[in-house]
């Protein structure tokens, strides 16, 4: 008998009916010779502190470092966990061979690992290591079984991660609250959370600091085409003044006129951060949010695995692409071009040695169908981005004008884009086509020409640096607080990031959740007890983005074989030992940790009926014509062309005005409970949505 692991019931069930294993027993599946099992999330954890010692129980700075000799695991304790453990434990126990289905990835490994090591397995182990939960994908996956030593070096990665984590979080968390907390709060020490807070720290202060001035800089048309000044801007309207007088009455002559014809790269496919950074600035969702949703595209077969670090695939996916980008129907006006030649495999798309675990996030193949309205959000920007790589490269005129009126310099440029390429599939997202200003037709000067101009003076301010978002944050912990645009420069930074891509979404709800940090519109803000917290932190290894980077890349280096599980864990020994004396010894304790300012609760006033009026929406369908109200539906002006319509009562509950407003202006509404399913009766709650075709969906939950 082969007992297979999954890493949820959903795969497990998914795995059982390709393998043949169709009767379902309590926690598992049975037949054809295999048994499939499953676990979700993780069943097993790191030992604490008074698991090793009764005495650690009680938090005390004379115990700190706490450092075990040898980390033990423990289950978490949870009923459900312990009756799934002890279904594992026993199919274990009497099989012939384990097969390692769990998800394939660095913690997907560790989870898997752990359990098998309680189980006390003693039989082969075998693991399947699959990129998407496709039906073709799971059979490739079992006819290349791996032996789980393979997967060794990955599983000592993630041990020295869960140590690490451990180390710090427990004996940070607990010298910083018994030095600084006054007994009255626990002060939250993470090996990632704590950089992260610094780098929002940091930039709060500068903002804070940041002095604003006025400058003034000199401006001239010709032909009205609009010149600047090449001297530095000025700190005095006098010499602004000065300098305006000096340009009247002098012709402007060009000394040169340069057109360079130019491309622009095509973007790359989405690696787990970039597609929560364009989701973050498109659609606002959080990096947790997105996570979730990407998350649910995988198990849902349209999309690859999510967890990944790397913007190229293997080469070996090169021949299955014709028959994704097939699968593709709703994006067939723009596969027909690329499907009409042979699909060119570029090492700046395809290079085996730029991927670890996994490839970049792409879709499938299979067709889209029962996804919510976010989740098609996001699986669009997956699918549009797949095909913008394989099409032309976007071609530009950069226009550079030089200028002079007497001995002063002035400067004009300009972009024009004269073929689309990969730009035609975001023609109709303005968000993601260049701006106006950037798409500018100059006029043609020739070297030498003279003539009037009309020289003008510019006021304007200095501007202090931005607030993070969640998307700008994304990229400061992928480059170790480091600004980074450009794509080559993004993949060499990401082995010395803070976290890992899964684990950043976390880290920030963690740091909301701590009320460390807040969220004004998109901006991120330290609270005064998240700057409290970092002020105290005189020791830079804990709020260096850099440090933490640096002990990012050595567990990478340990997930290649080419760093000692033993030498991590003794620098890791050393530098808590090191902290631990520095604040306890060194350390003033005189630091004042203030209070978040309560929120002032206004009176509540009463309510009046809002009263709404759907002639004055859109048709969200035609976009052309306006909403009317009938006797049974709202509909479009003019149905007869545009054909949209929205019932006043579906699944057997009449809408309210509101709901309806939200549903045809925002495309969803919210949760709404007591609907009734035709087919059985049942009473279900969730929400409806408008799907590509402008009918409307129902999304249980």
């Amino acid at each position: 008998m082969k007992v297979c692991i999954a890493e949820k019931p959903s795969v497990a069930k998914d795995i059982a009916e390709i393998l043949g294993a169709k009767q379902r027993n309590d926690g598992y599946f049975e037949g054809n010779g295999y048994q499939v099992t499953w676990t979700f999330g993780h069943l097993c954890t790191l030992k604490e502190p008074h698991d090793y010692n009764e005495n650690w129980k009680y938090w005390k700075l004379e115990d700190l470092p706490i450092a075990p000799d040898n980390f033990g695991i423990k289950l978490i304790d949870n009923q459900g966990v312990e009756k799934q453990f002890n279904t594992i434990a026993r199919l274990v126990q009497n099989c012939d061979e384990v097969i390692n289905c769990g998800d394939a990835g660095q913690e997907g490994e560790l989870i898997q690992r752990w359990v098998l090591l309680k189980a006390k397995c003693a039989v082969p182990i075998k693991r399947l290591w699959i990129s998407s939960l496709t039906e073709e994908a799971i059979k490739e996956g079992f006819e290349a079984l791996q032996p789980s030593e393979n997967y060794d070096n990955l599983y000592q990665a993630g041990t020295a991660r869960a140590m690490g984590d451990w180390m710090l979080g427990i004996n940070g968390t607990r010298l910083f609250t018994k030095k600084f907390g006054q007994g009255k709060s626990t002060l939250s020490i993470g090996r990632v959370q704590t950089p992260t807070l610094a780098m929002i720290v940091q930039r709060h202060k500068e903002i804070e600091a940041f002095d604003v001035r006025e400058y003034w800089e000199l401006k001239t048309k010709y032909k009205k085409q609009e010149f600047t000044c090449q001297i530095s801007r000025l700190r005095s309207k006098e010499k602004a003044d000065q300098g305006l007088e000096y340009l009247k009455n002098k012709e402007f002559e060009i000394t040169s006129f340069e057109q360079k014809e130019g491309k622009e790269g095509n973007p790359r496919m989405y690696d787990l951060t970039s597609l929560q950074v364009d989701a973050n600035k498109k659609y606002g969702f959080s990096a947790d949010e997105t996570l979730k949703l990407i998350q649910g595209l995988y198990e849902k077969k349209l999309t690859t695995y999510p967890r990944v670090d790397t913007t190229y695939l293997t080469e070996d996916l090169h021949p299955k692409f014709p028959n994704i980008l097939k699968g593709m129907r709703y994006y067939s006006r723009f596969t027909e071009s690329v499907l009409a030649k042979p699909i060119p495999k570029s090492s700046t798309v395809f290079n085996d040695k730029k991927v670890t675990d996994h490839h970049a996030i792409i879709p499938t193949g299979v067709t889209v169908s029962g996804v919510s309205r976010p989740e098609q959000q996001i699986y669009d920007l997956i699918a549009k981005r797949f095909i913008a790589v394989f099409y032309p490269p976007c071609i530009v005129s950069n226009t550079t004008v030089l200028g002079k009126v007497d001995k002063l310099e002035f400067k004009a440029t300009g972009k024009q884009i004269l073929e689309l390429g990969w730009r035609t599939i975001y023609t109709a997202d303005k968000s993601d086509v260049a701006s106006k200003d950037d798409d500018v037709i100059m006029p043609h000067f020739e070297k030498g020409e003279k003539g009037p101009h009309t020289p003008s003076i510019h006021k304007g301010k200095t501007s202090p640096p931005k607030y993070f978002t969640e998307a700008t944050l994304l990229r400061g912990m992928e480059s170790a607080g480091k600004h980074v645009e450009d794509e080559e420069m993004r993949e060499l930074m990401k082995d010395n990031g803070i976290g890992r891509p899964s684990t950043r979404a976390n880290i920030i709800e963690t740091l909301f959740r701590r009320k460390y940090i807040e969220k004004k519109r998109k901006n991120i803000i330290a609270t005064t007890t998240g700057i409290a917290l970092i002020d105290t932190i005189q020791n830079e290894l804990l709020k260096s983005a850099e440090l933490t980077g640096d002990w990012e890349r050595k567990i990478r280096l340990i997930e290649k074989g080419e760093y000692q599980l033993d030498v991590f864990k003794t620098e890791l020994n050393t530098m808590v030992r090191s902290l631990t004396d520095e604040v306890i010894f060194n350390t003033p304790s005189s630091v004042q940790f203030f209070q978040e300012p309560k929120k002032i609760v206004k009176e509540k006033t009463k309510r009046t009926k809002k009263e709404y009026s759907f002639e004055d929406i859109d048709c969200p369908k035609c976009k052309v014509a306006k909403l009317a109200k009938g006797k049974a539906a709202i509909g479009c002006k003019d149905f007869g062309t545009c054909g949209f319509k929205v019932p006043f009562i579906l699944m057997g509950k009449k809408l309210t005005s509101a709901q309806l407003t939200d549903l045809v202006s925002k495309s969803k509404t919210k949760t709404i409970k007591g609907f009734i399913r035709p087919s059985d009766g049942e009473k279900l709650q969730g929400k409806f949505f408008l799907n590509d075709n402008f009918n409307v969906s129902f999304e249980q939950g």
